[in-house]
Formats: C-alpha cells, structure tokens, sequence
C-alpha cells in the first residue's frame, strides 16, 4: 500500500427546506432542522436518534498474490435521526495491514497503520468509514510521514449478503501526499476489490438505546 493512491470522489450533499401548514383557524408549523452542509433532513422523519455500526476484518484481492492485505474495523456512529447522512458522533478504529512477500534475497516486507475513525456512514449493505493515522508498524516505516502529518483515509464497504449478494468488497483511499488536499470526513471511492477472506457484521441506522 506504501505509496499508491486513489483519486478523492466528491459527493453532492442535498439541503432540506421547512414546510409550514395552516389549519382551521390555527397556523401550526411543520419543519425539518435547519439545514447543515452534508446532511439530508426530511421533515416527516420521526424523532430519536439512530445508531450504526460496522465490525470485522477482511482480506481483500489484489493483483499480485503474493501480498496480503487486511482491513480490521470496529467504528460506530450516533445519527440526529432518519435522512441524517452524516453522523453526530462517531468513534472506533480501524487497521490496514499490507505484507509483502520476500523477493531478491529481502525478506518479506510489513507496513501497518492504526486510524482513529473520525465518522461513520451507512445505507443498506454499504458503508464508509474515514479516519486519521494514530500509529504505525512493520519494517518499511511505509506510513511514517503520514503519522507525522495525521493523513485521514478513507475505506468503503459492500458487504454482500450470500450468493444473491456477490461478494463482499472494499475500496482504499490511500493517503495524501504533501501539497495535496487532505482527504474530507466520510469520503472514499468506490468499493471495487474482493473480500477474499473474512468478512464484516453492518448494523445501518437501528433505533439507539
């Protein structure tokens, strides 16, 4: 992974509007929240809040067979309630581990990385998840200037369903190099590569308590 990136996707974010409505004689009001960069408010969404989550580790394929590639994530996230796309709150953490075999008398090569999840995003079997580098491992320092800068990356997940679902996949950022933007809260591309081993438990958006 040291050194490969992806290109940032955007996202049009969608603002909802308050809808007044009178009645017989008396003028009552029905509107959503105010509107907030990256969110959609609904104005007939119930109230209470929203939990979602997202545990488990993956392998995903890469081209080369010989490296070895894992996601481990445990990330959660708190919604205001139904037609939030971002969350309130969001915690956990995640790890890419990258091994890459052996080759011209070397011996195999390790880069890790352990992110802070700084948000949470679902909907039906997806889900990303963004967070910046808190520590690094293995025996390339691959990441070390990531850490020194506290890159945020970004993974997405399909998480398939048996055989009608297809299988599972994820989607890397990659990090930023200096110069280049950063990569924003809840952004990553699309989940492309295979889940070859492992897989992944998402709750999306249940009822919190």
């Amino acid at each position: 992974m040291s050194g490969s990136k992806l290109p940032n996707r955007a996202v049009t974010f969608l603002a909802a509007t308050a809808v007044a409505v009178t009645t017989a004689g008396v003028a009552s009001a029905s509107a959503a929240p105010a509107s907030e960069p990256g969110k959609t408010v609904r104005a007939s969404a119930p109230s209470g809040s929203l939990t979602s989550s997202l545990k488990g580790w993956g392998r995903m394929d890469y081209p080369d067979a010989g490296h070895d590639i894992r996601v481990t994530v445990d990330a959660h996230a708190t919604f205001k309630g139904v037609g939030w796309v971002e969350p309130d709150k969001a915690r956990g953490t995640f790890r890419i581990h990258h091994r890459m075999p052996a080759a011209k008398g070397e011996p195999e090569k390790v880069n890790w990385g352990d992110f802070k999840v700084d948000c949470l995003t679902t909907g039906g079997p997806t889900a990303t998840v963004t967070g910046r580098i808190v520590r690094t491992g293995g025996n390339v320092a691959g990441w070390d200037d990531y850490l020194k800068r506290h890159v945020r990356m970004g993974i997405s997940f399909y998480v398939g369903e048996g055989e009608s679902g297809g299988p599972s996949r994820i989607g890397l950022s990659g990090g930023t190099e200096k110069g280049e933007p950063p990569l924003s809260k809840c952004m990553a591309p699309a989940a492309d590569s295979k889940v070859i081993e492992g897989g992944y438990d998402l709750t999306d958006k249940v009822p919190a308590g």
